[in-house]
């Protein structure tokens, strides 16, 4: 008699990840290109990758992420590449530092991009089904649990669950489970979580009500266009933007403030309802009326949602007012007297888990091999989920191989400053990434993202850096071919002063180095080669970015060396390890606040432990003279 073997429906994976979101795309295409086999389970395959809140990428601090995790290999700047209908270079006014790409995308191609890129991924298997359980067996993640009664095998976990966790959505009075409208939210995880010893929160976020573009009236509101001169998110060969779709701007009024306040008795915000903290920066339209009463009027953004559909985000008008309160306001907006609205805006409360609780490779501290990333960790938006994604991802690979973690510094990456912001700070609101959270802002550029980051990626194993790492090292040898010919070439009076007059700067009196003019604040590369044919000649062999980065280069050189400095003065203290079995109550001379904070935080450098809210100057001399120094 032949026994019969049962075979498994599944395979043990290396990673699992749990979530088809920003974080959750970006953690499965990390480990994939790492070699990891990897299946990532999702409650809806049809809302991949989807854009959940406003059609854009990028912004403020957040463009700069955007190309950071492109040039670790991430997808997020080819997709968006890929699908923007409009390009704009935010902060061009200012200095390059605070230049920030932000792009409009078509939502629905930008969800069947990601889906199309993934599939095509070998490493990549899926699964639809809401994830109810982990497996966990000795302290360490065994795989994952499904209502079906499935239970699928793996090396590592990274959990990515966005806004499902026991996910409420609120309108008015009204309020009913669900992860995003129309989907349910996912039951399970928390409570196990928090059998195991973690500590969970509530936090909120909320999105505008979504019109119909053919009942509004664009004449009557400011046209924002794109760039003229669009560029690109990622460093790989992207196809350019050739046409694009305006935005237009217009305004909320005193009379749309007053029909928003006759629903304030029923904010499920104001009446308690909501007990999680919203967005500090990205406030609900009722919260700015009530916050900011002085002002007269609030900006709304009026974006496309893509090519071919004639659906608006308004961005600036987020609610979870009545709905019949809702429209009424926007029936007084400029442009809007004729509105009609597809859905209501809504807020979202869900669980987080205190970030504090990860290492600063996403891993759990109190489950090995289980890994964090996304609004689960109590941030907000696409770009800060994407990058935590990315490196959870990589780094649940590298842990199953048993290899060395991979780190960002705070001087490497605004990637960095974010997971060492929430792992050592923590947070209790929404956290939303800034160029002013960093403390190296002239070294972590847009523009140069690939120079400092796709050498590291190549280092650690990521598949298909080939290409890129040869197109750094073209633009590293193309800059400084750029500087080298600038210092030389000497220019006489006559063939400048015509142009330096016209900008405001003085004229010259003799011949003088190109690279010295270029030095003065109002000149800039783009303006001395109108003006001298010889420039103009050698520079048509590079392209706008790498003439762009070598005009940085020289212009910001001191300050650049300043910041090289600083960082290297951080960095004795980032290499400076502390053990994290350091009793800290068995030193005296700490104060008790650090010994609390130390002790839950478990920082791993003493330069992590500096930036712990409540650990003192004094508190790090006498680790200091622990370490020996």
């Amino acid at each position: 008699m032949r026994l019969k073997i049962k075979k498994k429906m599944f395979p043990k994976y290396d990673v699992i990840v749990v979530g088809a979101g920003h974080a959750g795309c970006e953690a499965a295409v990390a480990a994939a290109n790492m070699g990891s086999k990897v299946l990532l389970a999702t409650m809806n395959m049809q809302t991949i990758a989807q854009m959940s809140c406003n059609p854009a990428m990028g912004g403020v601090a957040k463009g700069q992420i955007v190309r950071e995790v492109d040039a670790l290999g991430g997808y997020s700047g080819i997709v968006t590449d890929h699908t923007m209908i409009q390009f704009r270079m935010l902060n061009r006014s200012k200095g390059p530092a605070m230049w920030s790409p932000r792009a409009q995308s078509d939502r629905n191609l930008f969800a069947r991009k990601w889906r199309i890129m993934m599939e095509q991924h070998p490493n990549i298997d899926f699964w639809q089904e809401m994830v109810s359980g982990l497996i966990v067996k000795d302290g360490r993640v065994g795989g994952i649990r499904t209502p079906l009664g499935l239970e699928i095998e793996s090396n590592a976990v990274v959990l990515t669950n966005g806004t499902f966790l026991n996910g409420i959505i609120h309108i008015g009075e009204k309020q009913f489970g669900g992860g995003r409208m129309g989907e349910s939210a996912a039951k399970g995880i928390t409570e196990q979580l928090i059998e195991l010893g973690f500590e969970s929160g509530r936090m909120k976020t909320g999105t505008p009500p979504r019109v119909d573009g053919r009942s509004l009236h664009y004449d009557r509101m400011e046209v924002q266009d794109g760039d003229d001169n669009p560029a690109k998110f990622s460093y790989t060969d992207t196809p350019p933007l050739s046409n694009q779709r305006p935005c237009h701007i217009t305004y909320t009024n005193d009379k749309v403030h007053e029909i928003l306040k006759t629903g304030f008795e029923k904010s499920p915000m104001f009446t308690g309802r909501i007990q999680g903290l919203g967005p500090r920066y990205c406030p609900s339209i009722e919260d700015k009326i009530n916050r900011f009463a002085d002002k007269e009027r609030h900006q709304l953004f009026i974006e496309p949602e893509g090519w071919d559909t004639v659906e608006i985000y308004i961005n600036g008008f987020s609610s979870s007012l009545p709905e019949d309160v809702q429209y009424k306001a926007l029936k007084s907006i400029v442009g809007f007297e004729d509105v009609k609205m597809f859905r209501p805006g809504y807020a979202i409360e869900y669980d987080y888990f205190p970030p504090t609780q990860l290492e600063l490779t996403l891993e759990t501290k109190l489950v090995k091999n289980l890994f964090f990333a996304g609004q689960i960790n109590g941030t907000t938006g696409y770009e800060e989920a994407a990058c935590q994604g990315l490196i959870a991802g990589i780094n649940a690979h590298l842990a199953i191989n048993e290899e060395a973690p991979f780190v960002l510094k705070r001087s490497e990456a605004y990637i960095g400053v974010l997971i060492d912001d929430l792992i050592t700070k923590g947070t209790e609101e929404p956290y939303r990434m800034f160029t002013s959270r960093a403390e190296f802002r002239i070294l972590l550029r847009q523009d140069n993202a690939d120079v400092r980051l796709s050498p590291l990626a190549e280092k650690m194993g990521m598949q298909g850096m080939t290409e890129r790492i040869e197109r750094v090292n073209q633009k590293i040898s193309g800059e400084q071919a750029i500087i080298d010919f600038m210092k030389e070439l000497s220019v006489s009076p006559d063939l400048v002063n015509g142009y330096l007059e016209s900008v405001g700067s003085a004229s010259l009196d003799q011949r003088t180095k190109l690279h010295k003019i270029l030095l003065r604040p109002q000149v800039n590369t783009e303006g001395l080669r109108q003006v001298i044919p010889q420039l103009d000649t050698f520079l048509k062999q590079y392209d706008t970015e790498i003439t762009e980065g070598a005009e940085i280069t020289m212009k910001y050189e001191s300050y650049i060396q300043k910041e090289e400095e600083m960082a290297n003065k951080m960095k004795k203290f980032e290499e400076l390890r502390l053990s994290d079995t350091l009793d800290y109550h068995s030193f005296p001379a700490l104060s008790m606040e650090a010994r609390l904070k130390l002790t839950k935080i478990k920082p791993r450098t003493l330069g992590q432990a500096s930036r712990i809210s409540g650990v003192s100057p004094a508190d790090i001399s006498v680790l200091l003279i622990h370490a020996g120094r």
